[in-house]
């Protein structure tokens, strides 16, 4: 199958996981419905006389808002754990792994707790607070494993951003024991949930992701040369050290940006880069905008399976994506030990 053929089969793959998360649920929707609400919505349409008005409602106002909020969460997760794979040079690599998430739920976790509130940022509060913990997070990761080794392409800053990780989560559980009152919106938190977000949500991620996911993609001639290697890249004229910290700084933003709203959702930054590098190589002229695409269709199916398994409950969307995560994450990490006990 031809490159151009697997975009194609991509991309429709993706709307079609969009129809049919918005289309199954508690009440399930024909697909034609949604399509009459969306010719209401936009174009002012009339509706047809036997729809119930609660129909063209759950559509826009639940269902809509919250698959394209996990399509968007998904495509900026897995963006954020291409480009730390390609700069530290590690298939195990991502927002996730190396505590970014986390420190941002952490974050926002002290804006729960203390009623921290600002009338100059407002609603910008808790997103730029998460984005400033989850930048501390990696640069505090990078520099203690970089005097663990000098290379940052080796398990050093995986381990040092578990370490980070347990600690962080070991912090947010102190403050839901010690505050019973936000305990249940920390537990969420640190699952994930994508419920109940409207559009107002859905509009400040998708213009703060698609900015920074456009100015990361400017650079994609940079990640394909620091891949060769820090010599190489500065032979070419590339600053290694300006341009990893400029990188990782941009993709932990993007992290946190999600984790402010939705909460922690682990793995997709892990498993959309390797999929896609898969089948489509390691260009990120195509690697990173394709990532996007399959990060938001896998979050999006992740999402319909959290509501549909054992409806009416739901299973937490972190939940989900761990029980597939995890054990791709033990398959990178054997296979990556395996390739480097034969290279030696």
């Amino acid at each position: 199958m031809s490159k151009k053929l697997k975009i194609i089969v991509l991309v429709m793959s993706a709307l079609l996981a969009i129809l049919l998360s918005v289309s199954i649920g508690g009440a399930d929707i024909p697909i034609s419905d949604i399509g009459r609400v969306f010719a209401y919505r936009l174009f002012g349409a009339p509706l047809p006389s036997d729809m119930p008005s609660v129909t063209a409602g759950l559509i826009w106002n639940i269902r809509l808002p919250r698959v394209l909020l996990s399509f968007v969460v998904g495509a900026s997760l897995a963006v954020s754990g291409s480009v730390m794979q390609s700069v530290l040079k590690n298939p195990l690599a991502s927002s996730y792994t190396v505590g970014v998430s986390a420190g941002a739920g952490l974050g926002v976790v002290l804006i729960i707790v203390f009623g921290i509130s600002s009338t100059v940022l407002g609603a910008f509060l808790m997103p730029l607070t998460a984005i400033v913990f989850g930048m501390a997070t990696i640069v505090f990761a990078v520099l203690v494993a970089s005097r663990m080794s000098h290379a940052l392409n080796d398990q050093s800053i995986i381990l040092v951003g578990m370490i980070l990780s347990v600690f962080v989560n070991a912090i947010m559980m102190t403050f839901a024991s010690r505050s019973p009152e936000y305990a249940q919106q920390i537990a969420m938190w640190q699952m994930g949930s994508l419920s109940m977000r409207g559009w107002h949500v859905v509009g400040i991620i998708s213009a703060a992701s698609t900015v920074l996911i456009l100015w990361l993609c400017r650079y994609a001639k940079e990640m394909d040369i620091l891949t060769f290697g820090d010599e190489q890249a500065s032979a070419v004229g590339v600053d290694v050290k300006k341009m990893k910290w400029f990188l990782l700084l941009l993709s932990s933003m993007l992290t946190a940006v999600s984790v402010a709203f939705v909460g922690v959702i682990g793995f997709v930054d892990l498993i959309a880069p390797h999929i896609i590098r898969r089948f489509f190589g390691a260009a990120h002229r195509y690697v990173l905008p394709l990532s996007a695409l399959f990060g938001g269709l896998f979050l999006v199916l992740a999402d319909l399976l959290s509501r549909t398994l054992i409806a009416p409950s739901e299973i937490p969307i972190g939940s989900i994506t761990a029980l597939i995560g995890a054990p791709f994450f033990g398959y990178l990490f054997l296979k990556n030990s395996k390739r480097k006990a034969g290279a030696s």
